[in-house]
């Protein structure tokens, strides 16, 4: 009878760690089911709890309200959220704070604000922003470098469709290409392109091909009804200040967002028309990475 009890307490609390998750609600709303991983002052990674051995998700922490971790904690990052769940301070039980508390880095309610152009160093992202929200807070950071390669290696009669069809988030397309990688026995170099942005570090991925055409509109000061010279050598010169290779206006560069099982999509920096085109994807076109913050 001890051993059975035992037994059943054991499977008790193997039941409990694994329903154990944690809580990432963002400010507009969105709740994600996870395993916090790591905090720093600008981004939270974690992994999803669904899939606890797959890739690192990362997320600004300017678009977070809060977190509630597994042990019932919750950590604020919104100062509106935090306001919103307090209880008079008479009535608030006196708690202590835990080692792993007094390390976790204070919320940060201030972002810092950027536009199209500044140079962006931060938790280890490098790059020039090239899409920014309305309150600067939030965006791409294009990378310095680019690179002539192809979008994948296979050709006929071995074309294939690889289902990352996502027009607007490259990040999207990026996660379907790894799950066709991992569930077709192939390498991240049956997909140069994918791998170029991959090597550069956790959340760098190839931009969709609205992406691509924002980074486009952005490149020639938000608009291509006329040609704005000034602007792309403005952008241009962000690039060469921090080392990098100034942007080619004339030629196509590739996107995540795939057409069909021979073609991607493609567009260029320049103000004449036609914007958008689709490339067989085993030639080779200029590549550009991405990371949002």
């Amino acid at each position: 009878m001890k051993k059975i009890i035992l037994l059943l307490a054991a499977v008790l609390c193997f039941v409990s760690g694994a329903a154990a998750q944690d809580l990432i609600v963002k400010k507009d709303a969105v709740q994600i089911e996870a395993r916090v991983t790591e905090i720093t002052p600008e981004v939270v990674r974690y992994k999803r709890f669904t899939n606890p051995d797959g890739p690192t998700y990362v997320l600004p922490v300017a678009e977070l309200s809060y977190i509630r971790y597994a042990n019932g904690e919750t950590e604020y990052f919104d100062r509106a959220a935090a306001q919103s769940h307090e209880t008079p301070a008479a009535a608030e039980p006196a708690t202590s704070v835990s080692a792993s508390d007094a390390e976790r880095p204070a919320p940060r309610y201030v972002a810092e604000r950027f536009k199209i152009g500044d140079y962006y160093d931060r938790d280890g992202v490098q790059g020039i922003v090239c899409q920014v929200t309305d309150d600067g807070e939030h965006g791409l950071v294009l990378s310095l470098d680019e690179v002539m390669i192809d979008w994948s290696k296979f050709r006929k009669p071995d074309l294939r469709t690889v289902g990352a069809d996502d027009n607007k988030d490259g990040a999207r397309n990026m996660e379907i290409v790894a799950r066709y990688i991992a569930d077709n026995g192939l390498s991240w170099s049956d997909f140069p392109a994918f791998e170029w942005c991959r090597a550069k570090g956790e959340g760098w991925y190839l931009p969709s091909i609205d992406e691509v055409l924002t980074i486009g509109n952005n490149y020639n000061g938000g608009t291509r009804v006329r040609n704005t010279r000034a602007a792309r050598n403005e952008f241009n010169t962000a690039l060469k200040e921090r080392g990098g290779k100034r942007m080619d206006r004339m030629v196509y560069y590739f996107s995540s967002t795939e057409k069909d099982e021979k073609s991607a999509f493609t567009s260029h920096m320049s103000v004449e028309p036609p914007y958008v085109l689709d490339i067989p994807k085993y030639n080779k076109f200029l590549v550009r990475a991405v990371h949002k913050f």
